[in-house]
């Protein structure tokens, strides 16, 4: 089980998305997160335990070597590609309730930004890192931020 956790935990650091990615290269013809994850649960693994195990800590490797300048935002994205590969698998268990969510985050590029990869990137992280997030798209008045919290909040 351990090695398993390790080798989803790889596949986020590295952009690993499935077996026929080709990056990152030294990966090339194995199983990616996709494969994995699903093997993962297939095998009884539970979904919480793929995701603090793996997803999490695949993802703050990348967030820190990104700070640290040993990343750029090309790889960040290959390894986010990576995490929703993975993520595909492990929504079901939030839908279903058997997983617990955070909480919620609402998201959106603010009104005249027409550029969501930023945005984009910060959505899939903050997804695996256990929240439900809602995706306002771009070029969102502040009125629609205001509606849409509103609309989410508890009576």
């Amino acid at each position: 089980m351990e090695e398993l956790l390790k080798q989803i935990e790889a596949c986020i650091e590295f952009g690993k998305i499935d077996r026929v990615a080709k990056y990152p290269p030294s990966m090339k013809d194995q199983d990616g997160a996709n494969e994995l994850t699903k093997l993962a649960l297939e095998q009884g693994i539970s979904p919480e335990i793929v995701l603090n195990n793996s997803l999490i800590p695949g993802m703050d490797k990348v967030g820190r070597k990104f700070l640290e300048n040993k990343i750029f935002v090309p790889q960040m994205l290959m390894s986010a590609k990576a995490m929703n590969a993975a993520m595909q698998h492990i929504k079901p268990f939030f839908d279903s309730g058997n997983v617990k969510r955070k909480g919620i985050f609402i998201i959106g590029t603010v009104e005249g930004d027409l550029h969501d990869i930023g945005k984009n990137l910060v959505a899939m992280m903050i997804e695996g890192s256990g929240w439900e997030v809602i995706d306002l798209g771009v070029d969102i008045k502040p009125e629609q931020f205001v509606e849409a919290i509103n609309s989410t909040l508890p009576n």
